[in-house]
């Protein structure tokens, strides 16, 4: 199952106010200096991909993360888009060594 806060709505209508909805990929991203974490893309959908309607948008996972990750929120914060799971996410050192001043993008939590 994949949900979305009211906050993260009013953003993608912000975004897509003015375009056509693109189907919105939640992915494990594995690199970065905070480690992995749940991410956001715009793609088309895949014979492995689970595939949710939310609120007018479409989410595509892949069903092995699904498997592993759900129930999925997509939230909105200061930083952006922030992915909630279940999914334990470990790793990284995101506020400290050469990854300091939050070039983490907020992804961190």
């Amino acid at each position: 199952m994949v949900s979305m806060t009211d906050t993260a709505r009013a953003e993608l209508d912000n975004y897509f106010a003015d375009k056509q909805k693109a189907p919105i990929r939640v992915y494990l991203n594995k690199g970065g200096c905070c480690g992995p974490s749940l991410t956001l893309a715009l793609d088309e959908p895949r014979e492995n991909d689970d595939v949710f309607d939310v609120n007018g948008y479409t989410f595509v996972v892949e069903k092995e993360l699904m498997a592993m990750a759900s129930p999925i929120t997509v939230d909105m914060t200061d930083y952006g888009f922030s992915v909630g799971s279940s999914l334990q996410l470990g790793g990284g050192s995101c506020g400290s060594g050469s990854c300091g001043g939050g070039s983490c993008g907020g992804s961190c939590s």
